[in-house]
């Protein structure tokens, strides 16, 4: 297996259409590269869940999953499932972080995410930051969406655990979900663990890649 990096690494970008989708999607990258990359920029957008007991949530969760990091996360208030029917401001979301930052690497969902808002926020994305790394997480979910990931990012054994601890700890508004448990997660980065060659893993979709292999 080739294992390519993305170089030293100063800003990230993490997107979300609801508050927990970064942390289920990207929570042990995120652990990884705040611990490898002390000081390391993180500018997070979500869509919705602002003013509420989510937002809240995800503030302290955020936190939690960027240690060390220089962290700005924005949470706006576009109503849960509703994001085509609000195209506007989402797009104006994005174009507003885009004009603030130059990442190294994105972090968003999958464009053929089965949700609509994960779907949509991915394709504004891939729009916006054309000449970026755009790495599309996963999400687990009744759909039956997973598909063959093309890049993964291994885990520790210790991050993958801390990544559940901090799921379970930080959303306690998501515990009633069937879903919504150690196995779950666990289980999903085992999968990707085995298809990587490592004990877990987290495994993302690439629409486009380019390389430079001349330096």
């Amino acid at each position: 297996m080739i294992r390519l990096g993305a170089g030293r690494l100063n800003r990230i970008v993490a997107v979300g259409a609801h508050c927990d989708d970064i942390a289920i999607g990207a929570g042990g990258t995120l652990l990884t590269l705040c611990r490898a990359h002390p000081g390391l920029r993180v500018d997070a957008l979500v869509l919705s869940g602002g003013g509420s007991e989510r937002e809240q949530e995800e503030r302290a969760a955020i936190a939690a999953f960027c240690p060390g990091a220089d962290l700005v996360l924005t949470v706006h208030k576009l109503p849960d499932g509703r994001l085509p029917a609000h195209w506007d401001e989402a797009k104006g979301a994005v174009e507003e972080l885009r004009a603030t930052t130059e990442p190294d690497l994105v972090l968003a969902p999958r464009t053929d995410d089965a949700h609509q808002d994960h779907r949509g926020l991915a394709k504004l994305m891939t729009t916006a930051f054309r000449d970026h790394l755009v790495l599309g997480y996963e999400i687990v979910k009744w759909d039956g969406d997973l598909g063959r990931p093309s890049a993964y990012q291994p885990l520790a054994p210790e991050i993958a655990e801390e990544k559940v601890r901090l799921l379970q700890e930080h959303y306690p508004s998501q515990q009633h979900r069937p879903w919504y448990d150690r196995e779950a997660f666990l289980g999903l980065a085992r999968i990707r663990g085995i298809e990587s060659n490592a004990r877990y893993a987290e495994a993302f979709a690439v629409t486009k890649l380019t390389l430079d292999l001349g330096e």
